[in-house]
């Protein structure tokens, strides 16, 4: 059973960074995507980041590029999201996935992940 929990969230000002963490367990993780998607209070959730595990293949969204990373590290088995530069629009529930046998790809779709995490909150403040 593969579980994942997030943590790092907060709040933070304008301009501020964080780094979120998602650790991994349950499983071996060749081949897994892994994806970053954040949902703010009466929007749809959206995929911000992903990396595949054995790969290191990473997507950004258009929205995010430039000021969000994605890593992780085989070693601990988690995966991390840093963000610099935060803005009030990137206040929302922030929240990890996995998919297995996703080769070398990783996916910014919702649909593709079957594994998701409890979400940890980021509040940005203006």
């Amino acid at each position: 059973q593969v579980q994942m929990v997030e943590s790092g969230g907060g709040l933070v000002q304008t301009g501020g960074s964080l780094r979120l963490s998602c650790i991994v367990s349950g499983t071996t993780f060749d081949g897994y995507a892994m994806g970053w998607f954040r949902q703010a209070p009466g929007k749809e959730r959206e995929g911000v980041s992903c990396i595949n595990w054995s790969s290191g293949k990473t997507l950004y969204s258009d929205s995010v590029k430039d000021r969000f990373f994605v890593s992780r590290d085989n070693a601990k088995n988690t995966v991390y999201l840093e963000i610099d530069n935060l803005e009030p629009e990137d206040t929302a529930t922030y929240y990890c996935a996995a998919e297995s046998q996703s080769g070398t790809w990783c996916y910014l779709s919702q649909y593709e992940y079957t594994y998701w995490g409890q979400g940890t909150q980021v509040t940005v403040s203006s």
